[in-house]
């Protein structure tokens, strides 16, 4: 079994690439999808975030409200790292423990976070996805509904791509919205690596 570890920053089509990577019979580990279930009401991380951050960031049904939390973070980095300290080890834990369970070809780590959270030290090979900044920029507007200036803030405060890029066995440009041409890449990628599952 190999182990990928997939990331880009936002916009660059990352969920794309897993989206195909699934189709080819590879199991997707989305680290977005553990984080939320971690923090969910009775999730793993649930009482020490609410204790760190305190009740004003939950709903009245007692959920957390990722928008509050996400306004007290993005504009602390000691909160931000405090954050990431509770969230990042729990992640990690299930990643292992889903890999240990798996039993086909290739386990992708889909993951923003990817080298941030030291989940990278897991993975046999990390394929970074990229895209031009302008093609980022445009996607996230459209998809989120938010301003320029809102994206570059974002971007502000997201590992810089060449940095991902130097730890990367595999770059992925997805600058073109071309999904038939990205297709085609990932399967002769994960053929010439014997990842195909199919």
């Amino acid at each position: 079994m190999t182990v990928i570890g997939l990331t880009g920053n936002s916009g660059t089509g990352k969920s794309s690439v897993a989206k195909v990577m699934e189709k080819y019979g590879a199991l997707i580990l989305d680290c977005d999808k553990i984080a939320h279930e971690n923090m969910a009401v009775g999730g793993c991380a649930y009482d020490e975030i609410v204790s760190a951050f305190g009740k004003d960031i939950l709903n009245s049904d007692k959920t957390i409200n990722r928008k509050a939390l996400g306004n007290i973070v993005f504009n602390d980095s000691q909160k931000l790292s405090i954050l990431n300290k509770i969230t990042h080890s729990k992640i990690t834990q299930r990643v292992k423990d889903e890999i240990a369970k798996a039993s086909c070809k290739c386990v992708v780590i889909d993951a923003p976070l990817l080298i941030e959270a030291g989940l990278d030290a897991i993975a046999d090979k990390v394929w970074v996805v990229t895209a031009d900044t302008e093609v980022r920029i445009e996607r996230i507007m459209n998809r989120d509904g938010i301003s320029r200036q809102e994206v570059l803030s974002r971007f502000s405060k997201q590992t810089p791509a060449e940095v991902l890029e130097k730890k990367a066995d595999l770059i992925i440009d997805h600058s073109q919205n071309d999904f038939e041409k990205l297709e085609k890449e990932i399967y002769n990628y994960m053929k010439k690596e014997g990842l195909l599952n199919v």
